[in-house]
């Protein structure tokens, strides 16, 4: 900052509310965040890339987003500051389910539906739905001031990421890894369509468990099968137990009659009894029924013993039989209907309560139907047909420790790791087609005449297998994680268009610079469903894209992120999970305008560790918006400060990133407080005084411990060691010690000292701002511009250079010296509240220590620092005089119990409280009769002996306990009256 006359300006108040939606809209407006791609590879460059996991187009911002991207932002804050080319990637998802649910919602209040309108006409609104309202929580976000490169901004339903998905089925079907077939699948009834595991929410609910007697066909008996859904016993293929069961072996290989199905005068079903080991002796009775096309494990039992899969619902959950009885029915009807007729038929053994899990959509809240269904399916663990591992090897291979060598991919909290590789050993092939209107239509169409299915990028005008021009493009579009699934490298550039053509083998400028990307931040719940995917594809794909300089890219640089970070969940104060049930949810939104968004990033992040959940507080985030006024309070000291050096005549030049406080010998009686732009340690002058070494250190200190929890993910250990020293050892200590030396009073000589000191306290405020930044983006901004009267170095205190422990002078006698002196002070003040020592009196203080003993043995450097410290001491502490004694005279002086040790030497405050005895006999005198009056009031009810026989115990105790408390004061209060002198 040039010299300026103009005094710097910062209101009285902190209103947040003032200062962030300007700089907000002043950091997009610059463009400040965004980054170009470099021409070429710059070795040396370090480089830091995230991507933001992609909110749902329909979404507002919730507290898991908020700690999200709290999280994001600090680290790429932090890694920008510290010169890293930083890239973070912001975007929204399509929400297939989501979004369409919520356009059907809308369109009904308007009397129609989207088959009325048709699929053209329904998508088209979509689109529209989503120009007005699709982009609201990225408004947020930019409100939120999140550093995202807004140049980068993708929707997952773009042109260019359409035809990269578009690129990517075809690819993996023309690799052998993509079929289509029935299989069963989480089925939402109410918007008719598979979902995922992600969008099934379990609930235990209390239900019932129905024993229905299956009669055998040859009329020997029946064989009691157990069920929580009776319903599905018109779908049932067999009955099973298990081969060990001594009570069904003869029943195995026996034919049983299926109940009601001979209801219309036809013959009963038979179905075989079978022997398979799923069926448990120890569940219900011991034998199941099978029913392959409404229960996954009933159908792998099916697949098993090749039994016929009969459906008997239809997509909304009905029965659809035409001929029964129960067809069109709901299926909780045809359940009371069917348990009806069972019991008529003498068929219904018995009925018992049991507690079962429940799978609810999580969209919609209806119980998921498991359902057997035609779709469209990726073989995970299956060999391409071009040569290499299965996508699920690869994806294990990623992140397994191969030979002792480091994993490609690193997990923290490590236990992640272990989850991870449970579920790549495990895994199924993944069903990617869904039955909607909304999304990335799959690029298959169907031949009426053959029946073939031809999969092709462009438009297909005839069969590829029959040449027939009947075909129709399937009405299924893929979902939603396979699109997100490959983010990473789509948003990069892949594929690249050359001529026109797409093509996969190309490293585009982005993929060169930016892949992989440096760490993906995240919730654990979406581990398996987006993260895996991610590694799934990511590792699949870009294992074709070349190297940068032509050479084949290895697995290590096929990964799509090389660290995750899996955070906790946000809970209410009380650790509850919210939901809108409980009515615990906490909308940031509202947090954010009571007391700012700096205050609640902060509180996010000094309760953010690995592995932990936070208890959200506001009470927690009411004491950091206090930290944010303190800081501000802080900012305008200083200020006050500067502004009366100038008009002291005292010439002010200001530089960041460092101040290296240095006085002008030529101009003495103009003394300069400046600052240097050099990086790295630098040498204080001899008359530096104790509490500015000592604060240089500490701010080496700090920094060291900030970088190494931010590298290690410890956001809470970082937040809080910046809290420490910024309202503790800065603010508390520091800035009341510098008052010592800050003198502009008129007439006063303008002095080194004071140029010194100032210009100390300017460096380590304006280095403190760019430690907090990525905290506390909005306050450090508006500060730091105001420091520098806007005429800033930079367009922003994020574009400057994070502190770094080197930046400042360590020096350990310093912080030895201050930290006895602070015990000093501390035990000193403690000893003013225990005598009463009124706030404003100053006292006298006798001080005994051997600083050869007490400081020399330790740090030998440092002599008699209490003595040349004297005037820190006695201001702290408001002392009006010390007296040093020796030791052999504290006996002489007062009783040994009446000395104090504070860390080396010991100190005596003689004092004597003045009393206004007639005030003070007139407070103990009502005392006294208050408690006169209460011990009168329980001795009448301990005395009573009909209430005494009445009375509960814990009632009765509780009064002879408030009688002997009451008799404890009552005695020490008279005790007082009595000593008091006589008037």
């Amino acid at each position: 900052m040039s010299e300026k006359s103009t005094n710097h300006e910062l209101p009285k108040a902190y209103d947040p509310s003032v200062i962030e939606e300007r700089w907000a809209e002043y950091w997009v407006r610059e463009h400040l965040f965004d980054v170009s791609t470099p021409n070429s590879v710059q070795d040396g460059t370090t480089k830091f890339t995230i991507l933001l996991p992609p909110p749902n187009v329909t979404g507002r911002l919730h507290m898991g987003h908020m700690l999200n991207q709290t999280e994001m932002d600090i680290l790429t804050r932090w890694h920008r500051m510290l010169g890293d080319l930083a890239v973070w990637i912001p975007g929204t998802d399509h929400a297939g389910i989501a979004t369409q649910m919520m356009v059907e919602r809308q369109i009904a209040t308007e009397g129609t539906s989207r088959k009325e309108m048709g699929r053209e006409a329904f998508v088209q609104r979509v689109w529209c739905w989503r120009k007005l309202y699709g982009g609201a929580i990225l408004d947020q976000m930019k409100r939120l001031g999140a550093s995202v490169d807004w140049s980068r901004e993708y929707f997952t339903m773009d042109d260019r990421l359409s035809a990269a998905v578009k690129e990517a089925f075809v690819r993996l079907y023309e690799q052998g890894l993509i079929y289509r077939g029935a299989y069963i699948v989480n089925w939402d009834p109410s918007i008719q369509t598979a979902v995922s595991d992600l969008e099934v929410e379990h609930e235990e609910r209390l239900g019932k468990l129905y024993h229905i007697r299956y009669p055998l066909a040859d009329g020997t008996g029946h064989i009691t099968v157990a069920t929580t859904r009776p319903e599905t016993m018109l779908g049932d293929t067999a009955i099973a137990v298990n081969p060990t069961d001594a009570r069904y072996t003869a029943f195995i290989g026996k034919k049983v009659l299926v109940p009601l199905t001979g209801i219309n005068g036809g013959p009963p079903r038979e179905v075989p009894i079978l022997a398979d080991d799923w069926a448990k002796p120890e569940f219900g009775t011991g034998a199941v029924k099978v029913t392959p096309a409404h229960d996954p494990n009933d159908f792998a039992i099916g697949q098993r013993h090749n039994l016929p899969q009969l459906s008997i619902l239809d997509e909304t959950a009905h029965i659809d039989l035409p001929g029964s009885p129960y067809d069109g029915l709901d299926r909780y009807a045809a359940r009371e209907r069917i348990v009806a007729d069972l019991e008529a038929a003498g068929l219904l053994d018995s009925i018992k309560d049991h507690t079962n899990s429940i799978g609810l959509s999580q969209r919609t809240g209806v119980v998921i139907e498991p359902r057997l269904s035609m779709q469209w399916f990726l073989a995970v663990n299956k060999t391409p047909n071009t040569g290499g591992n299965s996508i699920a090897k690869n994806a294990i291979n990623a992140v397994e420790s191969i030979n002792g060598e480091k994993p490609d991919i690193h997990f923290t909290p490590e236990m992640y790791k272990k989850i991870y590789l449970d579920w790549m050993t495990n895994i199924y092939d993944w069903c990617i087609s869904r039955q909607l209107w909304w999304g990335h239509r799959i690029p298959a169409w169907h031949c009426k005449p053959c029946g073939g299915i031809t999969v092709s990028r462009d438009t297909p005008t005839t069969c590829g297998n029959c040449n027939s021009t009947d075909i129709v493009q399937e009405t299924d579009v893929l979902d939603t994680w396979f699109s997100s699934g490959l983010l990473p490298f789509t948003t990069l550039g892949w594929p690249a268009t050359v001529n026109g053509e797409l093509r996969t083998d190309i490293c585009t400028p982005d993929l060169a610079n930016f892949y992989p990307s440096s760490l993906l931040v995240t919730g654990f719940d979406i581990l398996f469903f987006w993260v895996a995917r991610m590694i799934m594809l990511g590792c699949h794909f870009t294992l074709d894209i070349p190297m940068p300089d032509g050479s084949k890219r290895p697995l290590s640089e096929a990964v799509p992120f090389r660290e995750v970070y899996i955070h906790g969940l946000v809970r209410d104060a009380d650790r509850q999970k919210m939901s809108k049930t409980k009515g615990n949810v906490i909308n940031p939104i509202d947090i954010i305008e009571r007391f700012g968004t700096d205050a609640v990033r902060f509180t996010l992040a000094s309760m953010a560790s690995p592995g932990t959940d936070i208890a959200f507080s506001e009470a927690r985030t009411e004491g950091y918006r206090a930290f944010a006024n303190k800081i501000w309070n802080a900012a305008r000291f200083l200020f006050m400060n500067i502004d009366r050096a100038r008009e002291a005549g005292y010439k002010i030049t200001l530089h960041t990133p460092t101040l290296e406080p240095a006085t002008n010998p030529g101009a003495p009686s103009s003394p300069t407080v400046s600052s240097s732009a050099k990086v790295g340690s630098f040498e204080l002058p001899e008359h530096t005084p104790l509490e500015t070494r000592w604060i240089f250190d500490r701010l080496s200190a700090v920094s060291t411990a900030v970088d190494r929890a931010l590298a290690a993910y410890r956001f809470d250990e970082a937040a809080n060691a910046i809290y420490q020293f910024f309202w503790g050892e800065l603010c508390d200590w520091y800035l009341e010690l510098v008052k010592l030396r800050l003198n502009f009073e008129e007439g006063a000589a303008p002095n080194a000292t004071t140029a010194l000191t100032l210009a100390s306290l300017t460096s380590v405020f304006e280095s403190a701002l760019r430690l907090l930044s990525p905290f506390m983006p909005f306050i450090t901004e508006e500060i730091w511009h105001a420091l520098y009267n806007n005429d800033t170095p930079e367009k922003s205190i994020a574009l400057t250079r994070y502190p770094q422990a080197a930046d400042f002078p360590r020096d350990e006698k310093s912080y030895r010296g201050m930290e006895r002196i602070q015990s000093l002070i501390t035990a000193i003040r403690a000893r003013r509240k225990i005598l009463n020592v009124p706030e404003k009196e100053l006292v006298n203080v006798f001080l005994v220590y051997d600083a050869g003993s007490s400081i020399g043995s330790t740090v030998p450097a440092i002599n008699n620092v209490y003595e040349e410290n004297q005037d820190i001491i006695r201001r702290l502490a408001k002392i009006g005089i010390i007296e040093r004694k020796e030791l052999g005279s504290m006996a002489e002086i007062a009783p040994m119990q009446e000395w104090v040790q504070a860390g080396g030497p010991f100190f005596y405050v003689p004092y004597e409280r003045q009393i206004d005895v007639p005030a003070e006999r007139e407070r103990l005198t009502k005392d006294l009769a208050k408690y006169e009056k209460g011990l009168a009031s329980a001795d009448k009810q301990l005395n009573n002996e009909s209430f005494m026989a009445k009375a509960p115990a814990h009632i009765v105790e509780g009064l002879r306990k408030q009688s002997a408390e009451t008799r404890i004061l009552y005695d020490k209060t008279r005790a007082a009256l009595d000593s008091l002198p006589s008037a």
